[in-house]
């Protein structure tokens, strides 16, 4: 897992996405003309509320609806070429292998009758024409790299048999063993205790250090975001807010929105200090 990620002023461009989803009584929008960028070896934090539009915004990335009910407009460029308009088995080539993707509840992402050796073989050999035993050793070397114990082990094993944070951390070995140019994170350490949160948040970072990797990070908690990001968009209500660096948006936020986060999220670790 050498290869790395050819460099790009900007891997992902998103304008004017609009997502609405559609119900008896018409059209409700969910995020409206949204726009960003995330550029090569980056980190992107979107934050906000519970119900803000982070979570609808990046599964309309990956295009993860059923388009009977959701409607998603605008544009989504990956590397200079347009999602939007590609068919079905064009968009599942690329999930999984340019893009990749992270739940936030590790146990939702793994099929509990299959090993984890068998979910590592799904991903390698639907995006690859290697062999069941070169694909073996492509997971292995994913699970070394991010310092797995035993990963011989690991691939023989059920998910009920792991824990949450070592499921995690599978979980993003998953993710990277193709090394896709985008890791979408959707609020990967909401499930885990602070031990394994700080684990994947190191993981995290040492990925976008080590392959060029470019993360779009989704979080309600500022403080993950201070931690890791580079750049943050912050969301309420299905629209961007405000975007601006991590230092500049936490030392001198703009939009009265993000000083009321601020402030709660300022208040919430004071009382628990």
């Amino acid at each position: 897992m050498s290869r790395l990620i050819e460099k790009q002023p900007n891997v992902l461009q998103v304008s004017g996405l609009r997502v609405n989803a559609r119900t008896v009584d018409g059209l409700v929008p969910l995020v409206q003309g949204v726009d960003f960028e995330l550029k090569h070896g980056r980190i992107l934090g979107i934050v906000g509320e519970s119900g803000s539009g982070k979570t609808i915004t990046c599964l309309s990335l990956l295009q993860l609806f059923d388009h009977k009910t959701m409607s998603v407009e605008g544009s989504i460029k990956l590397h200079g070429r347009e999602l939007n308009e590609l068919g079905a088995d064009e968009r599942r080539k690329i999930r999984g292998k340019e893009m990749a993707f992270i739940m936030q509840n590790p146990m939702n992402a793994f099929t509990p009758v299959h090993t984890i050796g068998s979910h590592f073989m799904e991903t390698i050999r639907t995006h690859t024409p290697l062999t069941k035993k070169q694909a073996w050793e492509l997971a292995i070397d994913s699970m070394e790299d991010l310092n797995l114990p035993n990963p011989s082990d690991l691939m023989r094993r059920y998910p009920f048999q792991l824990s949450g944070g070592m499921l995690q951390r599978v979980m993003i070995a998953i993710s990277l063993c193709l090394q896709p140019s985008i890791i979408i994170a959707d609020e990967p350490t909401t499930a885990l205790d602070v031990d394994n949160q700080l684990q994947v948040l190191r993981l995290l970072n040492s990925i976008r250090a080590k392959y060029g990797a470019s993360i779009l990070l989704i979080s309600h908690d500022l403080g993950v975001i201070a931690e890791l990001a580079d750049d943050v968009a912050v969301m309420k209500n299905g629209r961007i807010v405000e975007k601006a660096e991590v230092y500049q948006l936490f030392d001198h936020p703009k939009h009265e929105y993000t000083k009321k986060l601020l402030k709660a999220n300022a208040a919430f670790h004071l009382s628990h200090s």
